[in-house]
């Protein structure tokens, strides 16, 4: 049984006792937090598409910490005028724990 849920203006698949990285969400370390914009639901086979959401589903997770992923290199150069400059950036993130599917 898998979900594709929207969590903070993207789209994921999700199935129970998964772990997945989304954008740094405003809760606590350890809080449980529930997603009621359900798009689509898998149950063996059997397909349920919302439009746009699926009535009464909801994906419910827990929040295990939030970290900053990776350093991503940003390099701009202009040819011939002696331009070139180099910025970094670590996006914030937030794991979460998906406890149960509901729909």
């Amino acid at each position: 049984m898998y979900a594709i849920v929207e969590i903070a203006g993207q789209q994921f698949k999700v199935e129970k006792d998964q772990k997945i990285f989304v954008h740094r969400l405003n809760a606590e370390e350890g809080s449980k937090v529930d997603f009621e914009s359900v798009l689509l639901i898998d149950n063996d086979g059997k397909v349920n598409v919302g439009t746009p959401n699926v009535g009464g589903a909801k994906v419910s997770a827990t929040v295990v910490n939030h970290l900053r992923g990776k350093k991503v290199l940003v390099f701009k150069k202009k040819r011939r005028k002696g331009y070139q400059t180099l910025n970094g950036h670590r996006q914030y993130l937030t794991c979460l724990q998906i406890n149960e599917i509901l729909g």
